[in-house]
């Protein structure tokens, strides 16, 4: 790929994209074979889960810093409103619309993915439903009654929030001409209506409860923090196989649903910026000759190809699970679908990582200079670093490349081995779980040649 690079850039010309995708389906493939040859039992089956010590360590953990971690969150909930509200109209100058599209949405599945569900500690609506929970204790001696949770609702409520909140930032907050877009204020309200949602829920179902089943962002951020190596266990903080801590976790339902609308999503985003570009404008066009009105018909037809995008990577998935259904002695296809749901984490996080690499990099530039500095927009220098702004030139266009690649192929061999490993455990047989994966292996070829087309689409 180097050498072609170089070729291409003596030549002037630019880089076939399927060259690309040619050597990241060979990459999966060789990999498929690999495992097949040498991977004979199943290994993430069990965590071995092992604590760390040092007081340090324990320290992390200790309900007085949880207390700590968690009046942090509380205090950045509170500043993303109050500069929602308070602070300057102009989206690029004011702390809450990076520090919640971006620093947070981006940010925590990267740190789920080095140092564990970070975002559980932080959590601030946990927060405040624990310091509820304890001060009703105190006052009345038992703690709090709750209503069962519906089993068969599962996370289905944390699937739609995924949906719901690309909706906001995505279309809502489209830059359109026609659009009036997403401005701190929206940002600002859109909070204070879902804390009040998340903690109605929490005062139903219970705190921790919710976090696990229904909070948007608990579920989200804790599915990415399932990747890392670090968990923990009863307030100590351990270590366990990398990728292993994602067996089990969609034995819950709408699961699944929520690392399927992560990856409709983030596709949904990038095709909106090449392929579907003309498809979307077609229908705003009907719709506007249909009298629905300019602003109403961007949104219509937007939130129409999203809801086609998620369905396509469903149905995607869901027929090459319905494949495995032919394979001698396979479970269910109900059992099937939550069986192999966390082989798609990982590529949730690769799609996410490829796709907002840039935005990231350079919106952190920002938030840790002048929105740090100046979180109202002004003119105030807290911490001296007002004056600081965006260096685009710390990253260029092939070094963002090169590192897109990069995630979708690591992430799409992350997710081959986990549906190795589960086919394994599942069938018993190596060769019949070899037959198996033959079905997931083109889900994850035609995953990856969608990432890096339209990768190539949205930079061209």
């Amino acid at each position: 790929l180097p050498l072609a690079h170089a070729l291409a850039q003596k030549e002037d010309l630019p880089i076939p994209e399927w060259l690309f995708a040619w050597a990241a389906s060979l990459v999966l493939v060789a990999s498929f074979y690999a495992l097949s040859v040498a991977w004979k039992t199943a290994r993430f089956e069990d965590e071995r889960w092992r604590p760390l010590g040092g007081g340090v360590l324990r320290a992390l953990l200790h309900p007085a810093t949880q207390a700590l971690y968690g009046l942090v969150g509380v205090f950045l909930l509170g500043l993303t409103i109050y500069s929602g509200l308070e602070g300057t109209v102009a989206p690029d100058r004011n702390f809450s619309l990076t520090f919640v599209f971006v620093t947070c949405w981006l940010g925590f599945p990267l740190l789920g993915v080095l140092f564990g569900d970070v975002f559980r500690v932080f959590n601030p609506w946990r927060a405040i439903g624990r310091a509820a929970g304890s001060a009703f204790r105190r006052l009345v001696g038992q703690g709090p009654v709750h209503a069962p949770y519906p089993e068969r609702l599962g996370r289905w409520p944390a699937a739609v929030g995924v949906v719901a909140f690309v909706w906001l930032e995505v279309i809502y907050g489209a830059s359109g001409a026609v659009s009036v877009g997403l401005d701190p204020e929206t940002t600002a309200r859109a909070t204070i209506a879902y804390t009040a949602y998340t903690l109605a829920m929490m005062v139903v179902f219970g705190t921790e409860r919710w976090c696990d089943r229904g909070e948007t962002f608990s579920v989200y951020f804790g599915m990415f923090g399932r990747i890392g190596s670090f968990a923990a266990r009863e307030g100590r903080l351990g270590v366990r196989r990398m990728l292993a801590g994602t067996t089990g976790w969609a034995a819950v339902p709408g699961s699944a649903a929520v690392v399927v609308a992560s990856i409709g999503s983030t596709a949904y985003d990038g095709a909106a910026e090449g392929p579907l570009r003309q498809p979307i404008e077609n229908v705003f066009e009907w719709l506007v000759d249909q009298d629905v009105g300019l602003v109403a018909s961007r949104r219509l037809a937007e939130t129409l190809f999203l809801l086609v995008a998620i369905a396509a990577i469903a149905a995607t998935y869901l027929a090459g699970v319905w494949g495995m259904r032919t394979v001698r002695g396979a479970p269910p296809f109900r059992d099937l679908i939550r069986a192999f749901a966390p082989s798609l984490i990982p590529i949730a996080f690769a799609y996410l990582a490829a796709h907002y690499f840039s935005l990231f990099a350079f919106q952190e530039q920002a938030q840790f200079t002048y929105l740090l500095s100046d979180p109202l927009g002004e003119g105030s220098d807290l911490f001296g670093t007002a004056s600081g702004g965006i260096d685009y030139g710390a990253l260029g266009a092939n070094a963002i490349w090169y590192f897109q690649v990069a995630a979708l192929v690591v992430g799409h061999v992350a997710g081959l081995v986990l549906a190795h490993d589960r086919a394994v455990a599942l069938w018993g047989d190596p060769k019949q779980a070899a037959r198996s994966q033959y079905w997931m292996l083109a889900v994850m070829v035609g995953f990856t040649c969608l990432g890096l087309y339209l990768l190539s689409a949205a930079n061209q």
